[in-house]
């Protein structure tokens, strides 16, 4: 059976990827990103266009297995970026032979170099990459959604799955990135509260995965 996130055109763009996130690591401006602080949502994503922000190979891989596993027809992901996860989703979607995966990216500039991304992995034609704020862009998409991925801005992580809910098929999964960051705590408090319609665990990837099944 063939494995297309091992396959090497996938594989050398993820590659790449990952080697230029790295270098922004060793030469990212800490200060910088605190002056940050009191910018809108567009006005960072302007300021950051350069910085990748990728998930770890790990959730990527964790990513892939979610999505082969439930074999959503709509996966939903807030927060594109350069396409790294993009590309995990976007082979299991094609190794499941259905489905779609929708981007969503406030960046313009992400936006070109993610869809350029994935047609260069050869997975351009089961991705749509939509620009703009993902309350808006994802307004109209139709459900049911069987699988989301909250890797944008933390403070609107709660908010964009609120805007989602009301699509999400019965035991569709919400996996969150970076759930150690302090911004959060309102988005944990809500999906590990009961009556709130979740059962969900803490996964111990790089910076910590919430992975949320819509019970």
């Amino acid at each position: 059976m063939t494995i297309t996130l091992h396959e090497p055109r996938v594989r050398s763009v993820l590659d790449r990827l990952f080697g230029a996130a790295a270098s922004d690591d060793d030469h990212f401006d800490a200060p910088a990103w605190g002056d940050l602080g009191s910018a809108s949502a567009q006005e960072r994503a302007d300021a950051l266009a350069g910085i990748y922000m990728p998930i770890s190979a790990r959730g990527g891989d964790l990513l892939y297995g979610l999505v082969r596993a439930s074999r959503p027809d709509t996966v939903v992901e807030f927060g594109t970026s350069f396409g790294i996860s993009t590309l995990y989703l976007a082979a299991a979607v094609a190794d499941n032979g259905k489905g779609r995966v929708y981007g969503t990216e406030m960046s313009e500039v992400k936006v070109a170099t993610a869809r350029k991304n994935l047609d260069e992995a050869g997975l351009g034609g089961v991705a749509t990459i939509l620009p703009g704020d993902a309350r808006r862009t994802l307004a109209d998409l139709k459900g049911p959604i069987g699988l989301v991925l909250l890797d944008g801005w933390k403070e609107l992580c709660l908010p964009v799955l609120r805007d989602l809910e009301s699509r999400l098929a019965p035991g569709a999964l919400v996996v969150a990135d970076d759930i150690d960051q302090e911004s959060m705590a309102d988005y944990l408090a809500y999906v590990r509260e009961p009556a709130n319609g979740y059962v969900s665990v803490a996964f111990p990837v790089e910076d910590g995965m919430e992975i949320s099944c819509r019970a």
